[in-house]
């Protein structure tokens, strides 16, 4: 999934360029394209395929918290 982010920044990146060094473009224009055709959608999409391994972080780090409540527990009681 990464390979394909990092060749749509590429392209994006290169349409920037364009953008900048076109005679009727502006180094404004190429930032907002860059901005609005590559980091938008890509951190988006990351942040989307993503979302399992967030949702299973949090629930290992859920169970080891409880694990350890409840060793604490079973220690002092």
């Amino acid at each position: 999934m990464h390979i394909v982010a990092l060749g749509w920044m590429f392209v994006a990146l290169l349409m920037g360029l364009v953008e900048a060094t076109s005679p009727d473009g502006t180094l404004l224009g190429a930032a907002i394209t860059l901005v609005l055709y590559g980091v938008l959608p890509v951190g988006l999409l990351l942040y989307v395929m993503n979302t399992p391994h967030r949702r299973r972080a949090r629930r290992r780090a859920e169970a080891e918290a409880a694990a350890a409540r409840s060793e604490a527990g079973d220690g002092s009681a």
